[in-house]
């Protein structure tokens, strides 16, 4: 069974940096999509970054280009996610999806329903 469990969430200044981590037991990093997905109260889930586990592909979205990467230790089967120069639009709980049909992340990378696993977040809290 996959597990995945996010951790590194926490309360910041906006122009502080976070980093995220997430660590997926039960399922190897072999071929796969590991993303990064947010939510804010009020609004839609939505995809932050993605990378694609065999060759290290990596995605973002325009609202977090430049401020966030993705990466991922395949050795400690854990993808991280380096916020920086948060600002307060950032402030959302974040969470950590895999792709369990082993697909590469590709055009698809934001959409919620191809991805058989999720943590259960960590809040992320930017003030001003």
């Amino acid at each position: 069974q996959v597990h995945v469990v996010e951790s590194g969430g926490g309360l910041v200044q906006a122009g502080e940096s976070l980093r995220l981590s997430c660590v997926v037991s039960g399922f190897t990093f072999t071929e796969t999509c590991l993303a990064w997905f947010r939510q804010a109260p009020g609004k839609e889930r939505e995809g932050v970054a993605a990378i694609s586990s065999r060759y290290g592909a990596t995605y973002r979205s325009g609202s977090v280009e430049g401020r966030f990467t993705v990466s991922q230790d395949k050795e400690r089967n854990t993808v991280y996610l380096q916020m920086n120069s948060l600002n307060t639009e950032d402030s959302a709980m974040y969470y950590c999806a895999v792709d369990t049909l082993r697909r590469p992340c590709g055009t698809s990378w934001g959409k919620i329903g191809r991805f058989g696993s999720w943590g259960q977040g960590t809040q992320v809290t930017v003030s001003s």
